[in-house]
């Protein structure tokens, strides 16, 4: 049985809070005009030192590095293409400039390149990705819709239940609206009705859900391909009489997770912090996830001189948008001595929404009714009492396992971090006690071409800077 000692002490009562808003000055660091050459040479070996030098102005600079990193790669900086590629250099040049021994820890996954044509009525090219484990195949039939609701709300339960399927015609290929249940269900219950091919079409129930989007039908893989559509797409597909064609190719991509570590602590006891280094093919990922992971870049160059009581192993995961690849094979390889080394994982994935909610992972599952492996709760605790040492509201979010601490909580390791809130719409009561906008999203460029540097809370993102460097 794993068993956890979380020793979460000295919290200072610094003067920060928002009541000025989301981006409020009384939030930002002052440290940024007196850190100077003064962090870049002192152990900061205390929180006091280290939140002094965990600056708004220096989590800015890894930011201003990815976003140009992303225009000069077409807008991306997606895994699998040059922007990425470029976007592990910097996190590795950065890191051995501090003095670490940065290293690029290199996995292989299979992708699935993809076409989709419609053939009749009309004659269309629609863009198109695979998911992540679809079958492989090339087909040519009938287009079946199946229980899909193309007028408002688009409220549906399309292929998620096997009697969805029932007089469907074998070898023709299901049209699934995307909504409620995983897309692993909608695919292996249109294969057992005998599906050649599945398109699921966005839900476009709100904005955010009318584009092309990325999907993972999970493990094992599927026998048939899948693939993914426009909302509009979807619609012109759904056509009398729609004939289409659906290619699937799956071809090996080799990706890079960047680890560091701290020079001293005890090997045994090793408190692991990550997030995703990637973005989605559709833009910068300059929020999502950028945020996260240049809070962390900038945290592990302040503490290049310091010597942990236990050791500090810092990561930026690879494949994160391609369905969680890149943490999901570290944690896979791990051997037992590994596993029982690794005290607490934390999470850092999309921390200066636009239109914030503070959110810490609901730990304990008082919220939820899910809580996180043994020693998740005392994590949440801590995060919860940065917060209320500054004044400051907070809020518990489910561990719903859509960001990279989901392999490590199924190994039981306790898991925690941090959140300001994507696709989900802001409330009333949230915008009272947080501000922005309620009715819309907390990040309204989630997974689009506008998630660029202008898409960032700059004091909700200096907050949890800090959060993340105390921690």
């Amino acid at each position: 049985m794993r068993t956890l000692c979380l020793a979460l002490t000295g919290l200072l009562c610094l003067a920060a809070c928002d009541a000025g808003g989301p981006d409020a000055a009384s939030v930002t660091d002052a440290a940024d005009a007196r850190g100077g050459a003064r962090c870049d040479n002192r152990n900061n070996n205390t929180e006091a030192k280290l939140l002094e030098c965990v600056t708004l102005a220096g989590v800015q600079r890894h930011l201003d590095a990815f976003q140009a990193i992303a225009d000069a790669n077409g807008g991306t900086r997606a895994d699998g293409t040059p922007g990425y590629a470029a976007s592990v250099d910097y996190v590795v040049r950065t890191l051995q400039a501090a003095g670490y021994d940065a290293r690029r820890v290199p996995f292989t996954y299979p992708r699935a390149e993809a076409t989709l044509q419609q053939t009749a009525p009309i004659t269309a090219t629609y863009a198109t990705r695979g998911f992540t484990n679809s079958g492989e195949g090339d087909v040519t039939a009938a287009v079946v819709a199946v229980d899909i609701s193309l007028a408002p709300p688009r409220d549906h339960t399309s292929g998620c239940e096997a009697a969805d399927f029932a007089g469907f015609p074998g070898g023709a290929i299901a049209l699934i609206q995307r909504g409620v249940c995983p897309f692993r269900v909608k695919a292996l219950n249109a294969q057992a009705a005998g599906a050649s091919a599945v398109v699921v079409f966005n839900q476009g129930d709100t904005p955010d859900r009318e584009g092309l989007f990325f999907g993972n039908v999970g493990f094992p893989a599927v026998g048939i391909p899948v693939v993914g559509a426009s909302f509009a797409d979807g619609a012109a597909l759904a056509q009398p009489g729609s004939v289409a064609r659906v290619r699937v190719q799956t071809v090996t991509v080799t990706s890079w997770t960047v680890l560091a570590e701290s020079r001293g602590g005890a090997s045994g006891r090793v408190v692991m912090l990550g997030g995703h280094l990637d973005s989605v093919e559709d833009g910068p990922g300059i929020q999502d996830n950028g945020s996260g992971s240049a809070a962390l870049l900038e945290t592990a160059v302040m503490m290049r001189k310091v010597e942990p009581t236990n050791r500090i192993r810092f990561a930026w995961w690879g494949a994160e948008e391609r369905g969680l690849i890149g943490s999901f094979d570290y944690v896979n390889r791990m051997s037992w001595e590994d596993y029982y080394t690794i005290a607490l994982y934390l999470n850092f994935d999309m921390i200066g929404s636009p239109n914030y909610v503070r959110f810490v992972m609901d730990g304990d599952g008082s919220d939820s009714g899910n809580p996180g492996p043994a020693g998740s709760g005392a994590i949440e605790a801590f995060y919860a009492g940065f917060y209320t040492a500054r004044g400051l509201a907070s809020e518990p979010t489910a561990l719903d396992n859509r960001s990279d601490y989901a392999g490590f909580a199924l190994y039981g390791m306790p898991v925690g971090g941090l959140f300001t809130g994507a696709e989900g719409i802001k409330t009333a009561g949230e915008a009272a006690v947080y501000g922005g906008t309620a009715g819309a999203p907390y990040d309204p460029c989630y997974h689009q071409a506008c998630d660029t540097y202008a898409n960032v809370s700059a004091g909700v993102l200096d907050l949890n800077a800090d959060a993340l460097a105390a921690s």
